[in-house]
């Protein structure tokens, strides 16, 4: 099979020698500059995407996909979770009420939200029962000591200073009528389990007792909610439009992506903005291949008036200027991209970036690369080295040759 002749030019040229080797140096480092580029935005669009989806998977596990309220509360949250379990694409439902309390042991106290859940149900909707490090969750039930428990967040339990089998005070702002008002009143309770769910926020500020305790400590006589879960999470607001359009109008929904809107709206919007800034190191690059080829075609004049001479049409001139800053294009990108997949790789899967877990929600850097995003980042890096091509390319082709071989 024959090798066209200006693929095979651009080719010398690319590996030239001797007195022309400072071409093929430029060469290298306009390649180099490309790989570069395009690596740093394979890793950029892997730690955004990494977060965003760890962030996601760790509210979505905290958390149900869809809660459904009643006006004036949930009455029969048995009744109504029979009914909700009807509709399509629901997976599970279960019963919670919610409420603030301030929790003591010894000498520290924490706020806390403190969540009365059915254990049964629970396990269906949110992933705490496979969160549990220490006890059970159905423990909060299975009681037979008079002593209600409490499932505490890990964190929380460490900065109380407290394990399982310890007995902490949780105080509410309903407590005991006296002439002088509301009086708060502490209640005992016995910690039966810690989870750590992996989101800070949960893990240091959440409490768990069983759905008639927490009536109990807050004086509610119904369940605040029913919670979801359904089988497509991206299908949540449409599930929950769908279930108020089954109860009617008394009934209201509120899904993940709305109460979480603010979240994922800025990551997205920093997603872009990194991407974009460090997308700059790729067109940087592209002015080097821009510069490669002025050099080169300066340097090959007289070539360039030789084979015009012998022939050779200006579309085959600019083909072969064109050829060589596709060739450093390609080979850049791909360099790049394996470079930026490799490195993505290794830093998820032996987690080599610590963040600090309170600020950050998370305890390391998560780097997840699309198929998507590489696809778009390649693609995007080639077609710019493409373009960087064809300015020097058709100077190249018109360049005349009587005058390039005057003084030669």
């Amino acid at each position: 099979m024959e090798v066209p002749f200006e693929l095979h030019i651009a080719v010398r040229y690319l590996l030239a020698k001797r007195k022309q080797a400072f071409i093929s140096v430029i060469s290298l480092i306009s390649t180099a500059g490309v790989a570069v580029g395009v690596a740093a935005v394979v890793i950029a669009l892997a730690v955004m995407t990494g977060l965003q989806q760890e962030l996601r998977d760790r509210i979505l596990g905290s958390n149900p996909h869809v809660y459904v309220s009643r006006v004036g509360g949930v009455d029969d949250y048995l009744a109504e979770v029979a009914r909700l379990r009807q509709v399509p694409e629901v997976l599970g439902a279960a019963p919670a009420v919610l409420g603030q309390a301030l929790i003591s042991a010894g000498r520290g106290a924490n706020p806390v939200q403190i969540k009365g859940v059915d254990p049964a149900l629970e396990a269906g909707v949110t992933d705490v029962q496979h969160a549990m490090k220490a006890g059970r969750l159905d423990a909060l039930v299975n009681r037979g000591d008079g002593i209600p428990g409490i499932v505490l967040g890990q964190d929380l339990a460490t900065s109380l200073g407290v394990g399982v089998g310890d007995s902490v005070q949780v105080l509410t702002l309903e407590g005991v009528l006296t002439p002088m008002g509301n009086r708060p009143l502490a209640r005992r309770r016995q910690v039966v389990g810690l989870f750590k769910l992996g989101l800070y926020e949960f893990d240091s500020t959440y409490a768990f007792v069983s759905l008639q305790d927490g009536m109990r400590l807050f004086d509610k006589p119904q369940a605040d909610f029913i919670q979801l879960r359904v089988n497509d999470v991206y299908r949540a607001p449409q599930v929950a439009a769908a279930v108020k359009a089954r109860l009617g109008d008394q009934y209201w929904t509120e899904d993940w992506t709305v109460m979480n809107k603010s979240l994922f709206s800025a990551l997205t919007l920093e997603k872009i903005a990194v991407s974009l800034a460090v997308g700059l190191i790729v067109i940087v690059a592209a002015l080097n291949i821009v510069a490669t080829l002025i050099l080169l075609v300066m340097e090959k004049h007289r070539d360039v008036a030789i084979l015009k001479t012998m022939g050779a049409s200006a579309r085959s001139v600019t083909a072969i200027f064109m050829v060589q800053g596709l060739i450093i294009g390609l080979v850049g990108t791909s360099v790049g991209a394996a470079l930026g997949y490799g490195l993505s790789f290794i830093f998820n899967h032996f987690r080599l970036i610590q963040v600090p877990i309170d600020v950050y929600q998370v305890s390391y850097l998560p780097f997840t690369v699309l198929a998507s995003d590489f696809l778009i980042v390649v693609s995007a890096a080639v077609v710019i080295c493409f373009l960087a091509t064809i300015h020097p390319s058709r100077q190249a082709a018109r360049l005349d040759p009587a005058q390039a071989l005057r003084y030669e």
